[in-house]
């Protein structure tokens, strides 16, 4: 990654945390209790990692994996970046521990 694609990615996560606080963003990625598969998918959506091969280490299905993207760009909390329109969050999210999933 080039200091340009660095210093953007970081003021979109700066403006991301403006506009969709932690929770807001965790309420549209993982909307039902048990959803770490979802939040892990989300994390791995860094602009550098084609959607496939988000699948396969979330060990989520094309099909949902395809949806919940499509979620995640319709609520304004991802988007599609390069030549390959990889998947990019607005920010990585922290795992929830399991006192705060209850």
């Amino acid at each position: 990654m080039n200091t340009t694609d660095a210093l953007l990615k970081g003021i979109l996560a700066t403006v991301g945390r403006t506009a969709f606080p932690p929770e807001a963003v965790f309420k549209i990625v993982a909307p039902n209790a048990g959803s770490a598969k979802q939040v892990l998918a989300y994390n791995l959506c860094d602009g550098d990692t084609p959607q496939a091969e988000i699948g396969k280490k979330a060990k989520l299905d094309k099909g949902s994996l395809s949806r919940s993207i499509s979620r995640w760009i319709e609520a304004g909390v991802g988007i599609r970046v390069g030549a390959e329109g990889y998947p990019l969050h607005i920010y990585p999210l922290p795992p929830k521990t399991k006192k705060e999933a209850v």
